[in-house]
């Protein structure tokens, strides 16, 4: 990942920006087509659920339509697009923290039989690798879960976003050095988390996680209305 932000005014997607800026609904849906995989992706692993990912994510695009009139292209247009996807996802969060639901996938804190859930072990013979790869992706989003907020976000950037060192700092509201330092604990943790995996084929259940769920496939036609 370069260390040096892309010129604003060389970015593509800038430009369409500016277009929807001046009321282009055809700049909008390129923009839309091209982003809302990301947005998703981005949304999931910060709020592992399908149906809010998706929910949050249309919301980050009819934000962005919304707000299109005050656009100023001072940072290339992906680092705007994941600030409001960023904000979503903290608003809701915070609402979740006020008005709390109960999960019946919540592990019991009594039960001191089972602290462990055991995944097949891969290195078995006859073992399904392909089902091992899917355990294996499903726990590392569920280890991404359950890192601090910041740390998560910043990792999440840097690996899905594609966006530089610079971009992750203006998302997030940090200095260029405490985003690498994020992202450096961000992923010190998760090798921290996985060793005992990839080592036994245990995995400690992080007691507020809840089982990681893939987003919906199908088409997203008519996805945004604006």
């Amino acid at each position: 990942m370069p260390d040096q932000p892309t010129d604003p005014g060389q970015d593509p997607d800038t430009q369409l920006m500016l277009r929807v800026k001046r009321g282009d609904r055809d700049s909008f849906t390129e923009l839309v087509e091209h982003w809302k995989h990301p947005v998703i992706g981005f949304i999931y692993r910060t709020l592992p659920d399908p149906d809010e990912a998706e929910d949050l994510a249309q919301a980050t695009f009819v934000q962005l339509w919304k707000t299109a009139a005050r656009y100023q292209p001072t940072a290339r247009f992906s680092t705007f697009l994941f600030t409001i996807a960023r904000n979503l996802c903290l608003n809701e969060i915070r609402r979740r923290v006020r008005h709390p639901a109960d999960s019946l996938d919540e592990p019991r804190p009594d039960d001191e039989d089972h602290p462990l859930r055991q995944i097949k072990d891969h290195r078995q013979p006859g073992a399904d690798a392909e089902t091992t790869r899917s355990e294996l992706f499903n726990l590392v989003d569920e280890a991404l879960a359950a890192l601090p907020e910041k740390q998560r976000t910043a990792l999440i950037l840097c690996r899905d976003g594609e966006l530089s060192y610079e971009e992750i700092a203006a998302v997030l509201g940090t200095s260029l050095q405490a985003t690498k330092s994020l992202i450096h604990r961000a992923r010190e943790t998760l090798k921290g988390r996985l060793k005992p995996y990839l080592d036994s084929g245990e995995w400690q259940r992080n007691p507020s996680a809840a089982p990681a769920r893939s987003p919906k496939p199908g088409s997203s036609e008519g996805w945004v209305r604006h």
